[in-house]
């Protein structure tokens, strides 16, 4: 079942289910750590891949096939390797694609994990990072060397919904050799499809929209055959940052309704962006949804709606900031976010407060900065609650 032959609902719902003897019709659940085999030849052929089949569950697992035969189909991509979590996405991707000695062009403006993995982690394995503006594409250019193997963005970007121009920067990759890497945590394939603007892999973190409840955690990476299927598997099979069965299960169940719940989360958010635009104690607004954001057109062109992340700026800085937060009685306090429940954060002290103040300002994560992901309540008891601590200021 493919992308040509139905639509992004049907797969959302159809692809990739495998039925077993009992021809349940729900995904079944395999529980297994390993899998037996009818002799010794056979068990030979499965071990060194001469055949096809189940080996063992940390790289092989019917449940977890179907998980990435149908997040592939949802994102147009020939292979999909799912992970335990999306920072070990991240990092199996940089682990496989890249050797000591070689370089990785970054975008600024990322998750605040995905800087340290780079500054930190990688770095002790002789991998070189330079970091760039992500809308800058002269600042991707000028940073490319030789050795460059990789261009890493996110887009939009966490927290402050930053849109990068993806078929711009596949080219500047592609001119020089290197590979593109996507994370499309925010939109999801129900709003954005990176490989269809030349993206050579696409980053999930399933944690967020590909479950949509906040029940486990979970990654995946995608692309062609050639530069995911056998690089990948076979660095999860000798590393082990595998996706369990149980949370790759719940992920399957997560996507049926992935593209019923992000139409929700982005008529929300729009309005919700549009309310606070116009409220007198906030001073920016960061939504792409927004004729002020400043790469709406962008953002319309690549993305099919704007998303359901919100960021704003208070005046008075962190103490502000946290008067709003602490004034919730609906939101969540949390990091998490892709959550049918809303939530709420402040990017310098949680997601990004491991990085130096010096890094948080070139990031533009300001000390009033607060980060929302609108869930699935009622709008207008969202801004009730909103309202409350921004009263306070």
């Amino acid at each position: 079942m493919t992308g040509g032959q139905f639509g992004f609902e049907t797969l959302a719902v159809r692809a990739g289910t495998q039925r077993s003897q009992f021809n349940e019709h729900s995904e079944g659940l395999y529980l297994t750590s390993s899998f037996v085999f009818d002799d010794a030849a056979e068990a030979a052929r499965r071990f060194s891949g001469e055949e096809d089949g189940m080996v063992y569950s940390r790289y092989t697992n019917p449940t977890v096939q179907m998980l990435e035969t149908r997040l592939a189909a949802l994102e147009g991509a020939e292979s999909c390797v799912s992970t335990a979590s999306g920072m070990s996405a991240i990092l199996a991707a940089m682990m496989s694609l890249m050797q000591s000695g070689e370089h990785v062009v970054v975008s600024r403006s990322v998750f605040g994990a995905t800087i340290q993995l780079f500054n930190t982690v990688l770095k002790r394995f002789g991998i070189e990072t330079t970091f760039v503006e992500p809308t800058q594409l002269d600042q991707w250019k000028d940073a490319v060397r030789p050795n460059t193997r990789v261009l890493f963005v996110e887009t939009p970007s966490n927290p402050l919904t930053e849109i990068v121009d993806i078929k711009a920067l596949s080219d500047i990759a592609h001119e020089t050799g290197a590979l593109l890497v996507v994370d499309n945590c925010f939109c999801t394939p129900a709003l954005q499809r990176p490989i269809e603007y030349g993206a050579d892999v696409v980053i999930h973190s399933a944690t967020k929209y590909l479950d949509g409840q906040g029940r486990v955690l979970g990654g995946a990476v995608l692309g062609r055959q050639d530069v995911i299927r056998a690089p990948l598997t076979s660095f999860l099979r000798s590393a082990g940052p595998v996706l369990s069965p149980f949370n790759a299960w719940v992920v399957l169940k997560g996507l049926e309704t992935l593209r019923l719940r992000m139409d929700a989360h982005c008529r929300a958010a729009h309005e919700l962006a549009l309310w606070l635009e116009q409220h007198p104690r906030v001073s920016r607004v960061y939504y792409p949804g927004l004729g002020s954001h400043p790469q709406h057109e962008l953002a319309m062109r690549q993305q099919s709606a704007a998303g359901g992340i919100i960021s704003f700026v208070v005046d008075g800085g962190r103490q502000a900031a946290w008067k709003v937060v602490d004034a919730t009685q609906l939101i969540s306090i949390t990091a998490n976010l892709g959550d049918a429940k809303s939530t709420i954060t402040h990017p310098a002290s949680t997601t990004h407060g491991r990085l130096s103040a010096e890094v948080r300002n070139a990031a533009g994560i300001c000390e009033g900065l607060l980060r929302i992901a609108v869930g699935l309540e009622a709008v207008d008891d969202i801004k009730v609650d909103l309202d409350r601590g921004l009263a306070r200021i």
